[in-house]
C-alpha cells in the first residue's frame, strides 16, 4: 500500500519491507523517495509495468547510488511511480492513476520520473530519485517547479537499476530547495570545473511554443546575466537539431528494445499507448542505422566539446514551456513531447551535464531554464544553479 495520505498519486509503495535504515551523516533529518527503477534490499522493483512486478524477484542489496544517499542519513519513505518501463516523457502511466503536478494540477507531471517529482513538488519528500535517459528529470522539473540536474554520463553508477537505453540512462534527484540539492551533489561529486563563459543557440531558443512563453524565456535570460555575466551567441552546430533529435531517437529506442525486447516477446504485455509503438520502433532501427547514428553522435560530441572548453556553459530553455495541459489530447502531448526532445536531445548525446532551474511561470506554470556544461561540471553547474535562484530570492 502507498504511504497516506498521497493525495498526487506519487507513490506506488511504502517503505514496508524494506532493509534501508540511514546511517548519520550530511542528510539526516531529510526524507527519501525512490523512483520505482531501483532496487531497494526486502523490495521488488516494478519499473511501471505490474506483470515486470510480478515476475520479479525480491532485491537482495540495494542499488549503490541509493545506498549512498542512505549512507548519507536520508530516511527512506516509500517507491515513486514512474512512466512504464520508464519509456514516456509526460507522466502518464496506463496501469496506475495519473500523477498529480502540485505546482499546476490542471497540467501534466512529466515522466518518466513522475511520482518522484509529485512527491517533491507536494511536500511528500525532501529528495526523491530519478533517472534521466531522453529527460525524464530535466522535464518533470521544469514541469513541477523544481532543481533537476542529469548528471554526466557513467559518473554515477547504475547497478541496481532497471535500465532504458544504458548510453543514455543516468542518476538523478529532485529538491525544492538549493541547499538541499547541493548537500546531495556533494555526496556524489568532487569538486569540478568553474564554468565562466556563457553562450545560446538561436535554435534552441526558437523552439519556445510561443508569444507568452519566449517573452518569459527571455526575461529568465536576463536573469541568469545578471548574476553570472554576459550570455554571447554560439556559432550554429554543424549538426541541424532535427538531425540531432532523430539521432537520439533512433539510437535510445534501439537500446530500449535490447534491454527490454525479451520481456516484452515473453507474452502480451499490454503496454500503454506511446510506450507499445516506441518499442515497436526500436525492434525495426538496423545495426547499419545504429553505426551511421553513432559516428553522428561522436562528432556532434566533440563538437560541443570543442565549443564548450573547459569552462563554456550553453544556456537553453528546458522544455518549449509549461507542461501541457492533462485534457490534452495524445497527439498534443506527442506534439509536445517531440519538440521537447529537440531541447532535451544534446545533454543524452554528448553525455553531458544539464541543470534546469525553477526560475520561470506561464500562465501560473513552472517553466525553467537550463545549463549545460562539459563533462564532470555537474557540482559547478549546482553551486551556479544556487546562485542564480539566491540572486533572485529563491535560494
Amino acid at each position: 500500500m502507498p504511504p497516506l495520505p498521497d493525495p498526487f498519486n506519487a507513490f506506488v509503495a511504502d517503505a514496508q519491507g524494506a532493509d534501508a535504515e540511514p546511517k548519520t551523516g550530511s542528510l539526516s533529518g531529510l526524507s527519501l523517495a525512490v523512483k520505482d527503477i531501483f532496487d531497494v534490499k526486502g523490495q521488488k522493483t516494478g519499473g511501471g509495468n505490474p506483470q515486470m512486478l510480478a515476475e520479479a524477484a525480491t532485491a537482495a542489496s540495494t542499488a549503490p547510488a541509493i545506498r549512498a544517499l542512505l549512507d548519507a542519513g536520508a530516511r527512506y519513505i516509500g517507491r515513486t511511480q514512474t512512466d512504464e518501463l520508464a519509456f514516456s516523457l509526460m507522466g502518464d502511466n496506463a496501469h496506475y492513476p495519473r500523477p498529480v503536478n502540485p505546482a499546476a494540477p490542471e497540467r501534466a507531471t512529466g515522466g518518466s520520473s513522475s511520482g518522484s517529482a509529485a512527491a517533491v513538488a507536494g511536500g511528500l519528500a525532501d529528495i526523491a530519485s530519478g533517472s534521466d535517459t531522453g529527460g525524464s528529470i530535466r522535464a518533470p522539473a521544469s514541469f513541477c517547479g523544481l532543481l533537476g540536474l542529469r548528471t554526466t554520463h557513467g559518473l554515477i553508477p547504475l547497478e541496481g537499476a532497471m535500465p532504458l537505453a544504458p548510453s543514455f540512462d543516468t542518476f538523478g534527484w529532485f529538491a525544492k530547495d538549493a541547499e538541499v540539492y547541493e548537500r546531495v551533489g556533494r555526496i556524489f561529486f568532487a569538486q569540478g570545473g568553474r564554468p565562466g563563459r556563457l553562450f545560446r543557440l538561436g535554435a534552441l531558443d526558437a523552439l519556445v511554443l510561443g508569444g507568452a512563453e519566449a517573452g518569459e524565456y527571455g526575461r529568465m535570460l536576463r536573469l541568469v546575466e545578471e548574476a553570472s555575466g554576459p550570455v554571447r551567441e554560439m556559432p550554429a552546430l554543424a549538426h541541424a537539431i532535427d538531425d540531432l533529435y532523430g539521432c537520439f531517437r533512433r539510437l535510445q529506442a534501439r537500446e530500449a528494445w535490447a534491454a527490454h525486447g525479451t520481456f516484452i516477446s515473453a507474452k502480451e504485455r499490454r503496454l500503454g499507448p506511446g510506450v507499445k509503438e516506441r518499442f515497436e520502433f526500436g525492434r525495426t532501427v538496423a545495426a547499419d542505422t545504429a553505426v551511421e547514428e553513432t559516428r553522428r553522435r561522436t562528432a556532434f560530441r566533440a563538437e560541443l566539446a570543442d565549443r564548450l572548453g573547459d569552462d563554456g556553459l550553453l544556456v537553453l530553455p528546458t522544455v518549449p514551456g509549461p507542461a501541457p495541459r492533462r485534457d490534452a489530447g495524445f497527439d498534443a502531448q506527442q506534439a509536445y513531447r517531440e519538440r521537447a526532445l529537440r531541447l532535451l536531445c544534446l545533454s543524452g548525446l554528448s553525455g553531458f551535464p544539464q541543470i534546469t532551474i525553477p526560475l520561470g511561470r506561464v500562465d501560473g506554470a513552472p517553466f525553467g531554464i537550463s545549463l549545460l556544461g562539459p563533462a564532470g561540471s555537474d557540482l559547478a553547474l549546482i553551486r551556479l544553479a544556487r546562485r542564480i535562484l539566491a540572486a533572485n530570492g529563491k535560494d
